[in-house]
């Protein structure tokens, strides 16, 4: 029960001090709105609202969950409110996830905007609400431990910033947002198959398209092991540079 009290003190509070500020609930409606409208008119002769549907709604997560506990967490490093937590009597498990589930509902929050305004809007089918929502929830999950892995590896925010760029923008072009994994060339298709977001994306398409590249069952499956490595990595770095 002192678990779960605390565990939900640390969501409340994260959720309270950064996510739902007015700024960072506008920029998450914005941003995946402005991408897939640009989409949208740059491919005028090819390509429609299904599909860049299932590359939007990645876009928006793995930017949202990436670039706000990357960033919170090297502030709260910074004033030193994250060693306070380390200190408190509470398992490293369990604050491990207190802050992760604050990022990932965030992440959760920007999928909306281009999973509405494609559904309602343009009409795009969703072919398995299952699949789709496993894979926002998968997605959102794998990139928010990204962005952890990137906020305990740093000490100042420019550093949080441009470490999560260097992750962010490879993952675009190479797990399948925009480009099929058949259209790679052949040396890169590895790198590609070794990115976890990946598999997350390639259950979108099945969610939203009906067929995507990989068996649903290796997508569910190498994402989830994806889920608990990184979080397993997390904790143990957090561990390694905290209580040495």
């Amino acid at each position: 029960m002192k678990t779960a009290i605390a565990f939900l003190a640390i969501l409340k509070k994260d959720m309270r001090n950064y996510y739902l500020k007015p700024p960072n609930i506008s920029w998450g409606i914005i941003f995946p709105f402005a991408w897939m409208l640009m989409l949208l008119i740059r491919s005028r002769g090819g390509m429609d609202a299904a599909g860049v549907f299932p590359g939007i709604v990645a876009l928006a997560v793995i930017f949202g969950t990436t670039s706000m506990l990357s960033v919170t967490i090297t502030f709260e490093r910074k004033a030193r409110s994250f060693d306070r937590l380390l200190a408190a009597p509470l398992s490293m498990t369990a604050l491990v996830l207190g802050k992760i589930s604050g990022a990932a509902l965030f992440g959760v929050f920007n999928s909306l905007v281009p999973v509405l305004v494609c559904t309602l809007l343009f009409g795009s089918p969703v072919i398995s609400p299952a699949a789709l929502a496993g894979g926002v929830l998968l997605l959102s999950a794998i990139s928010t431990l990204i962005g952890l892995f990137v906020a305990v590896s740093v000490s100042e925010v420019f550093e949080a910033q441009t470490f999560s760029n260097f992750f962010r923008f490879p993952m675009i072009f190479l797990c399948g947002l925009f480009i099929p994994l058949t259209d790679l060339p052949i040396w890169l298709r590895p790198l590609s198959y070794a990115l976890p977001v990946t598999y997350g994306v390639d259950l979108l398409r099945h969610g939203t398209a009906g067929a995507g590249e990989l068996p649903v069952l290796l997508d569910v499956s190498v994402s989830c092991a994806a889920t608990a490595l990184l979080f397993a990595g997390s904790v143990l770095m957090i561990r390694k540079k905290w209580f040495p």
